[in-house]
């Protein structure tokens, strides 16, 4: 079966080699340089494990990075990802958001059962795909992804456990699949795809690089509703 088939029956699949490792080292710097910056990224990032410090959140999340460097959208990762989407969904589908998620060391905080969908507002087009991008070796001690294999569109009741932290969702984890990845490898899973990853146990970061893709015409319809994904984390498609 080709990754599309597997995507389109599981709502999840993983590439290897998307990115090489020259390209790897350049998205190192871009992005731990952002990480190291609390001043231009203040209003972008924030804790996904809950109300951690500036700077010290056991899980950073930080919002379009691109708003801040645009020459990440030419960069080989975001064309090549853009082209892998496209051929799973659609030649219609360009980028939507971008993200990088960051596991501290030794934070051991998990991200919790969830699907993506809950946290956008309803569409007539539902067509939307993450690719997640493993800038290092990614495994169960430091926060690989694990999915369900999707079974239909619906959206489950999400709440998020901790004040300001991620939304979570009741989830059949006994279904749960592991899917770790070398540097430069990543996965690209549906918006109604339940995902989660355990906390990091390690020494070192966990850094994943996001991107959203989906139909320009729901873009456009997002932006022109105010939708630019920098606002408050919140269920937006309940179900």
């Amino acid at each position: 079966m080709d990754q599309k088939n597997i995507f389109l029956s599981k709502g999840f699949c993983k590439y290897e080699n998307l990115i090489d490792d020259e390209e790897v080292n350049k998205l190192r710097l871009i992005y731990d340089s952002l990480l190291n910056d609390l001043v231009s990224t203040a209003h972008l990032r924030s804790d996904l494990g809950g109300q951690g410090e500036l700077g010290s959140e056991k899980i950073t999340q930080l919002m379009r990075p691109s708003s801040l460097l645009p020459e990440l959208l030419e960069s080989k990762a975001y064309q090549v990802a853009n082209l892998q989407a496209q051929s799973l969904l659609g030649k219609d589908l360009v980028l939507d958001f971008d993200m990088l998620i960051n596991k501290m060391p030794f934070t051991n905080t998990a991200t919790p059962w969830h699907q993506d969908a809950a946290y956008w507002i309803d569409l007539p087009d539902k067509r939307a795909v993450s690719c997640w991008i493993a800038l290092e070796e990614a495994h169960e001690e430091n926060g690989c992804m694990w999915f369900i294999p999707k079974k239909d569109d619906q959206i489950r009741a999400h709440q998020a456990i901790v004040e300001g932290g991620a939304l979570s969702c009741e989830a059949p984890k006994e279904k749960a699949v592991c899917i770790p990845l070398q540097p430069g490898d990543c996965t690209f899973h549906d918006g109604f795809t339940m995902h989660y990853s355990k906390g990091n146990t390690t020494a070192q970061n966990r850094r994943a690089l996001i991107l959203n893709f989906r139909p320009k015409d729901m873009v456009d319809l997002e932006r022109a509703q105010g939708i630019d994904h920098l606002g408050e984390r919140k269920v937006r498609n309940k179900p």
